[in-house]
């Protein structure tokens, strides 16, 4: 990259110098992807505000857990052999007196076992008597041990829960807040630019005479936001060179995310426009169908740009394959080198040279495909529960292919 490219935008330089990656193989594009990405700077967030990011640390449990003697049932804790003499109860956040040997108290599921238990005897399982002189005695058969969380059967405090790089969801939440956690050590969310391009989209109403109804404003935000980005905006280019360059050139956005314009047609801006804005290419192409000419590329400021394809299924193979593997490095998660492989229940032709990813379906003989699977097409992906990864050649009917999740709401 010349001097004066990498300097058009106030001077500022693109530091990454690697070579560009034109119309090499899938998998290499996924991996130059992953490696454009650096984690985002880390914060401490409550976990309200954690929910969505990365946890940038191991989740230490800083207490036991549970972090006493607890009761699993509902009914009696009990202290040596029985026949035992009631002695009043305790509730979930109440503390009991020291047990005797042969007394008991009734004790809800929860609730701490007051010292000197040694078991609890279930509801169903135990037989009440009122005595004469008042009270009662309460018999049954119980275990040492029998319906007791011990202090500690979950975890020790200080033990790793979790490892970095894993996103937080709703469940790591609530582990965090059992183990005794305020705040979380999370990276940064990327956030994104949504550039749409094209003088023939239309937002509302019914495509008339050259005009389409744009697909991708609506696809893409919510799968951003899955993936744990922070969606800065939206909005449509026109087919104008100098529009485009200058929404590339002022946008704040980690990724700037476009639709359109990567192929050679006449008003096809974006590899100009990104050399007018200083921006150096990392990917150029890629041996996929749908979707082979999408686009990553380095910017000023350690920002980047994924350039989508029009077509919408094409730029659902250019989000799996670029932006997705990026905003996940961005976000400090741990991306393993291929997703699971699952059995196919038909065979999937494959491109003689290029990989392909076909809609499919699971059913209970493997993966089905799906029809409608053209680069311009949404019906199949709409019925589809992934992506299969269909490598040159094809595969036959029992073998396995890999498979991409697609976002479940």
């Amino acid at each position: 990259m010349s001097q004066a490219a990498a300097e058009r935008t106030g001077g500022v330089r693109v530091t990454s110098v690697a070579a560009t990656l034109r119309g090499g193989p899938w998998p290499a594009a996924r991996r130059a992807a992953v490696a454009a990405g650096r984690p985002l700077p880390v914060e401490r967030v409550e976990l309200a505000a954690a929910a969505g990011r990365t946890l940038a640390e191991p989740l230490v449990a800083l207490t036991d857990l549970p972090a006493f003697d607890t009761s699993a049932m509902d009914g009696w804790a009990v202290a040596g052999p029985g026949p035992w003499r009631l002695a009043g109860r305790v509730l979930a956040g109440q503390e009991c007196a020291p047990l005797a040997d042969g007394a008991a108290v009734e004790i809800a599921t929860g609730a701490q076992l007051p010292p000197g238990a040694t078991g609890v005897l279930r509801r169903e399982h135990g037989t009440r008597t009122e005595l004469p002189g008042g009270g009662a005695e309460l018999r049954g058969a119980v275990l040492p041990g029998q319906d007791v969380r011990p202090r500690g059967q979950e975890c020790g405090s200080g033990e790793e829960l979790l490892p970095a790089g894993l996103p937080v969801t709703p469940a790591v939440l609530g582990l965090a807040a059992a183990a005794g956690h305020d705040r979380l050590a999370v990276h940064r969310r990327p956030t994104v630019e949504l550039l749409v391009l094209g003088d023939e989209l239309l937002t509302s109403g019914l495509p008339g005479p050259g005009r389409v109804r744009d697909a991708l404003g609506p696809l893409l935000p919510p799968w951003l936001a899955a993936a744990g980005a922070e969606l800065l905006g939206g909005r449509h280019v026109r087919d104008d060179f100098g529009l485009l360059r200058d929404a590339i050139r002022h946008s704040p956005a980690d990724l700037v995310l476009t639709t359109g314009g990567t192929a050679a047609g006449p008003v096809d801006f974006l590899h100009a426009a990104l050399e007018a804005t200083g921006g150096h290419p990392l990917v150029d192409g890629v041996a996929v169908r749908p979707g082979h000419p999408m686009l990553l590329a380095a910017l000023p400021g350690g920002r980047h740009l994924v350039g989508l394809p029009g077509n919408p299924l094409a730029a659902v193979a250019g989000t799996v394959t670029l932006a997705l593997p990026l905003l996940h490095a961005l976000s400090g998660r741990a991306v393993p080198p291929g997703g699971p492989a699952e059995p196919l229940a038909a065979a999937l032709p494959g491109h003689p040279r290029d990989t392909r990813l076909h809609p499919v379906r699971r059913t209970a003989a493997g993966l089905a495909p799906l029809p409608h699977d053209g680069p311009a097409m949404l019906r199949g992906l709409a019925r589809a529960d992934a992506l299969a990864v269909v490598p040159p050649g094809g595969l036959a009917a029992g073998e396995y292919a890999e498979v991409l999740a697609l976002p479940a709401f």
